[in-house]
């Protein structure tokens, strides 16, 4: 299969490259999605928790998109692995911290909210 514009920037095997940008598409568009039911809970708890978990979907949008711009050429592969590592990192900051947030711990200090 012949792309219009160069892919993979040599680095990636051109019979996996039509496999890869499946992947990554779905992984944009399911991301997206899913961030926008985030966004949509966020509004209408607007709790710290939701606005926690509604970034780290934000970010795994951005993640995709990163991954796009690299298989297309945009993104240097160097870019590409420190934003990606570095969005790993606060990802799992992110959600071990709402994780903290929502312990047995919080529910103890304020009776009838989520905590936050």
């Amino acid at each position: 299969m012949q792309f219009p514009i160069p892919v993979g920037g040599g680095w990636v095997d051109p019979q996996l490259t039509p496999i890869l940008l499946v992947v990554i598409v779905l992984a944009a568009i399911g991301t997206t999605v899913l961030f926008c039911f985030g966004v949509v809970a966020y509004s209408r708890r607007r709790s710290r928790r939701y606005l926690l978990i509604t970034a780290v979907l934000g970010l795994l949008v951005i993640r995709s998109i990163v991954g796009l711009g690299t298989v297309f050429g945009l993104v240097p592969m160097t870019v590409h692995h420190l934003v990606e590592h570095g969005f790993d990192f606060s990802i799992a900051v992110l959600v071990l911290y709402a994780v903290y947030r929502s312990g047995p711990g919080s529910q103890r200090r304020s009776l009838g909210s989520d905590g936050d």
